[in-house]
């Protein structure tokens, strides 16, 4: 359970400081800007080499974060054309220390006891000639972003990304490592499920709390021009799904995206999920490219 200070959520850039550089790091290019679409600061980290040009927190390696929410929410947007990486180093109740790492360098889903590698798909903007490729196409599922990538709320499970992958009981998160080539607006931890697209009103209407989601918080959230849509601009991933009992080996925009979401969104809810043929498809066309060459995956469902 998360400490007081750490209830009912987090923001992590805006607790430790980020951009005094005391509690946090940064390493080549990195820069802050005030970005047009999200009005606010964002940070831009860019360059050939990830592992040389990346924000880091906390500022040394000897430290520790010590966040314990069970979700974190990272908001970014993948530079166009370019490849990304992200490190979480996560620690389990038995103090053994694990990275989640992805990007969507990796090719394949990797494992080991200490280190699980994720490839992440990139996606396009809805009806894009790259979103209508890519769902037939195993050669674009993969590689750098689209030209027209998106600003993207990333919810990772972690308590169970380790459960379901490692068999390990989650504790805390020790640090983050936000490497070359992306755009981060901020992280945010809690044990609230936030759902973006849903607004304070909608939640109050459909009495949403009683099911244990949140509309994003205010600070957190990504501005929505008046009369439309938040998935009309914006990827909501959740990872892992809960569409399928079955793990998967890549993090990607699944049926809570665009399509599916701007319909009623009360019907949208990470928990009310249950796959479209289109998606099952797009999943399958994913484990075709990754299984293979996977190390087996524990599961204990």
């Amino acid at each position: 359970v998360p400490a007081a200070w750490q209830s009912p959520y987090l923001n992590v850039f805006k607790h430790f400081r980020v951009g005094e550089w005391k509690r946090s790091a940064k390493e080549g290019d990195v820069t802050a800007f005030t970005d047009k679409t999200l009005k606010g600061t964002v940070y831009r980290i860019r360059g050939s080499i990830p592992a040389s040009n990346y924000l880091q927190l906390p500022r040394t390696g000897t430290q520790s974060l010590g966040l314990r929410g069970r979700y974190l929410y990272l908001l970014f947007r993948p530079l166009p054309r370019r490849c990304f990486v992200v490190h979480l180093d996560v620690a389990t109740e038995e103090n053994q220390v694990v990275r989640i790492s992805f990007s969507n360098l990796f090719k394949e889903f990797r494992s080991t006891a200490t280190w699980l590698q994720f490839p992440f798909v990139c996606g396009a903007a809805q009806d894009s000639l790259y979103e209508s490729t890519a769902k037939t196409s195993k050669r674009d599922l993969v590689g750098a972003a689209p030209a027209n990538v998106r600003w993207t709320c990333l919810m990772l499970d972690l308590h169970d990304i380790l459960s379901v992958y490692l068999s390990r009981r989650y504790s805390h998160v020790k640090s983050i490592k936000l490497c070359s080539n992306l755009l981060v607006r901020n992280v945010c931890t809690s044990d609230l499920l936030f759902d973006p697209g849903v607004t304070f009103s909608e939640a109050r209407q459909a009495n949403l709390a009683c099911r244990g989601v949140s509309p994003m918080p205010r600070e957190m959230a990504f501005p929505v021009p008046k009369g439309e849509k938040w998935h009309d601009h914006y990827d909501f991933i959740r990872f892992p799904s809960d569409g399928s009992k079955l793990p998967h080996d890549s993090i990607q925009k699944s049926c809570s995206g665009p399509a599916a979401a701007s319909e009623d969104p009360v019907r949208q809810l990470p928990q009310l999920v249950t796959l479209t043929k289109a998606v099952r498809d797009r999943l399958s066309l994913i484990q075709q490219i990754t299984s293979p060459k996977a190390v087996s995956v524990p599961w204990s469902g």
